[in-house]
């Protein structure tokens, strides 16, 4: 990952956020001159102060392009997590951004292939799902990472399917 592409990134989620915070529009699309990684599924986490304020993602991509799933998802964080009140334009000048961009799903049959500091993991039993990124600070093992996935998903259950899938992670930093 290079600085630049970093930068590219993040400046387009904040862009978006800004944008429909403003004017209660989404930013139109302007397709990146710069290499983008491949289009995958996007998490767009927002912190404030260090601490989550936000976070509204897409295992698999469901826009046309990256950039629509960027800028979708960080207004989505920003504006929808049932966790949190809407961000207000004042409170974003305080925040940070994190974007996830997830490689494709892959089916696991087994927790020895599982490890969360490397994978994150999407846990499904029937309708319900739970989704966990991977190397979160208080997620230190595989165990907690399945407790927590399930728990997300409202699954009380041991018998789930397991996928499991990488991030190339943008960071803004500040906080």
């Amino acid at each position: 990952m290079t600085e630049s592409l970093n930068r590219v990134l993040i400046g387009l989620a904040r862009k978006a956020i800004e944008t429909f915070l403003k004017q209660g529009q989404f930013l139109s699309i302007a397709y990146m001159s710069i290499n983008l990684p491949p289009h995958g599924g996007v998490f767009v986490t927002i912190y404030k102060q260090g601490k989550l304020r936000g976070c509204i993602g897409t295992p698999e991509p469901i826009r046309d392009t990256l950039e629509e799933e960027i800028i979708y998802n960080a207004v989505s964080a920003a504006t929808e997590d049932p966790r949190f009140h809407p961000v207000s334009l004042d409170e974003f000048k305080e925040c940070t951004i994190s974007i996830d961009v997830l490689s494709p799903l892959e089916k696991v049959d087994s927790i020895e292939n599982l490890d969360a500091q490397k994978y994150g993991i999407l846990v499904k039993k029937g309708n319900l799902r739970g989704l966990l990124l991977p190397d979160l600070s208080e997620i230190d093992s595989v165990e907690k990472q399945l407790y927590w996935a399930k728990r997300k998903a409202g699954i009380d259950t041991m018998e789930v399917d397991i996928w499991r899938f990488s991030v190339m992670r943008f960071r803004e930093y500040g906080d």
